[in-house]
């Protein structure tokens, strides 16, 4: 398949107001220990790279993914940007993206890391169709690098100073060779920090360019407080303008980064979601396998042949076992909670369904969705034969597009009395 390169709105800006990305945060650990960053406080209302509000295992990343694609189907791009540094746990970053890839196979994918580790895994990105990689380089002279960073693990040594510099350095050149030569887009972060680098940014520029290098951003300086670099200033921006325009000789200048947290989800610049938070969070404190956990999925219909009941109007809900290359197989059928207008009905049905990794249904209101979702189970509205769509679904994450249903809003061709409608 032939991706579509200009829906990455961090490569191209004129997407940026249609193309959604979300970063699966599944990257805890870290080999380097910068002198801005500190990733042990969250806050919703902060975005800046190396802050989440969970860490997800690959297959809690997939199942969070279909959830997210569900609320935000403008998503074009999926990342790895952190926590820590994805090649720090390269199994875990690897895994996710073939599970992403799998599923979505028209999906630009892109990662962000320090560069250390990246080489060894240059020709594993490139089969799984990564198509853009971000590599931090804040000096092209370790003397310069020495100062950001306190230490470098290389393996099993722990490198400090020029040392842990220069090593850092050698390894981010090969990356960058390595993964131009898979046909991969390559952009360079610099974080820029005053009087500590700020005079030299060219240079890495014109090093980084002569080495293949697509695109540079140049990011301001975040203090973080409690780091060592807390009481540098920021650039104004002025002084950041003169400064691209000097790096700009050398490789063309992304202008409109919102430096994005490892959890970021929606269109850039956009707030965090409150909605995909909860469900991020609801996810990680689950089982690392969420479908793995959960064998069956539930009907909600009135004699189980068909999706043909709003989810508020189903006195029972049929239990099936999705069968690998065959139609479903019945386990039961379980009574639903009794009717009433309060929340509590649908936290019973979450308990009800606690082995099930989705519900199909004609209709379900907002509160009842949300309530499910976050609970574990996937709310998938549909019409038609029940066996096609748990089986299509089972193999392939979706529907088919005829038995499709878009929510069209709380209580529209809801016959019940307001039992259902959330």
């Amino acid at each position: 398949m032939t991706l579509d390169l200009t829906q990455h709105p961090c490569f191209n800006e004129a997407s940026r107001k249609t193309a959604a990305r979300i970063h699966l945060p599944v990257a805890p650990r870290c080999n380097v220990q910068c002198n801005f960053c500190d990733r042990r406080f969250d806050c919703i209302n902060e975005s800046r790279p190396g802050v989440t509000s969970a860490v997800l295992t690959p297959q809690q990343a997939l199942f969070y993914l279909d959830r997210a694609m569900e609320k935000s189907p403008s998503i074009r791009v999926v990342g790895i940007a952190g926590p820590g540094d994805p090649f720090a746990t390269p199994d875990e970053t690897l895994e996710t993206l073939s599970l992403v890839r799998d599923r979505y196979p028209e999906m630009l994918l892109c990662v962000a890391s320090n560069g250390l580790e990246v080489a060894a895994h240059a020709a594993a990105l490139g089969k799984l169709q990564v198509t853009h990689v971000t590599i931090t380089v804040n000096a092209v002279d370790p003397q310069i690098g020495a100062p950001i960073y306190a230490w470098v693990r290389a393996g099993y040594r722990v490198l400090r100073g020029v040392e842990g510099a220069a090593t850092l350095l050698k390894r981010q050149r090969a990356a960058i060779v390595e993964l131009k030569r898979h046909g991969v887009t390559v952009k360079i972060n610099t974080i820029v920090m005053p009087g500590v680098n700020d005079e030299h940014t060219a240079a890495v520029a014109r090093e980084v360019a002569a080495l293949g290098a697509d695109i540079m951003n140049c990011i301001p300086l975040y203090p973080v407080e409690g780091t060592p670099f807390a009481t540098l200033p920021q650039m104004d921006h002025r002084e950041l303008a003169g400064l691209r325009k000097r790096t700009a000789e050398f490789l063309p200048q992304m202008l409109h980064c919102t430096r994005c947290r490892a959890d970021a989800a929606g269109l850039l610049g956009a707030p965090q979601s409150a909605g995909l938070v909860d469900l991020l969070q609801a996810i990680a404190a689950g089982p690392s396998n969420p479908n793995q956990a959960r064998p069956y999925v539930a009907l909600a219909s009135h004699e189980g042949a068909l999706i043909n009941q709003h989810i508020g109007e189903a006195s029972r809900f049929w239990v099936f076992e999705p069968r690998p290359g065959g139609p479903p197989a019945l386990v039961e059928t379980r009574e639903a909670p009794e009717p009433g207008g309060s929340a509590t009905r649908w936290y019973e049905l979450a308990e009800l369904l606690h082995d099930c990794k989705a519900v199909f249904t004609s209709a379900v209101g907002q509160t009842p969705r949300r309530i499910l979702e976050q609970s574990g189970v996937r709310v998938i509205e549909a019409v038609g034969l029940a066996s096609d769509a748990i089986a299509a679904w089972s193999a392939t994450g979706q529907v088919p597009r005829g038995m499709q249903k878009l929510f069209q809003g709380c209580g529209r061709g809801c016959a019940g009395p307001g039992t259902g409608c959330g």
